[in-house]
């Protein structure tokens, strides 16, 4: 689960040409590739209500309920070096039960996958320290980037529908 988060976190930078005499496209290709360097926090979740599993929708619940507390359960980070890593706490969150209600703490713990990326402008590659491959659907909008959340394979989040990513 954590290794497809960053995978993620390392498919978004493409190689920039050092040349001098660039053109147009070369120019194009350079804003296309460095829109993805910087830190991005997963916060929200966007699926069919009607075709959802209730674990995909008890998923974004807490998502949602986290993000509302400035909570981000899975951060993102890539680097100029083509260098990223992917912290996701999913695994630590813990629903209890209250006299009035549910609450859910900020995790505290996370884990920490390190991987290298290339970003071609619509797909992020990420190669993590073992050689595996994942390559991830990807589209940035200024400082929104959204994911697809079936190409993650994350229990609770892998069904169709589109993770939301905000940079910092």
């Amino acid at each position: 689960m954590y290794k497809h988060i960053l995978l993620i976190a390392g498919v978004v930078f493409t190689l920039v040409s050092c040349s001098s005499d660039k053109d147009e496209t070369q120019t194009e290709a350079e804003d296309t590739s460095t829109a993805i360097i910087g830190t991005w926090d997963a916060t929200e979740l966007e699926i069919d209500n009607e075709t959802a599993s209730d674990d995909v929708k008890f998923g974004k619940q807490i998502l949602d309920f986290l993000t509302a507390k400035d909570c981000y359960i899975i951060i993102l980070q890539f680097n100029e070096d083509l260098t990223a890593s992917a912290s996701n706490s999913a695994n630590y969150v813990e629903v209890n039960a209250t006299s009035s209600g549910l609450d859910i703490p900020c995790p505290t713990d996370s884990d920490i996958n390190e991987s290298t990326y290339i970003f071609d402008g619509e797909t992020v590659t990420t190669i993590d320290e073992n050689g595996e491959e994942l390559t991830i659907s990807v589209s940035i909008d200024g400082n929104i980037m959204t994911v697809d959340a079936s190409d993650l394979d994350i229990p609770d989040f892998s069904e169709d529908g589109q993770l939301i990513f905000v940079k910092r």
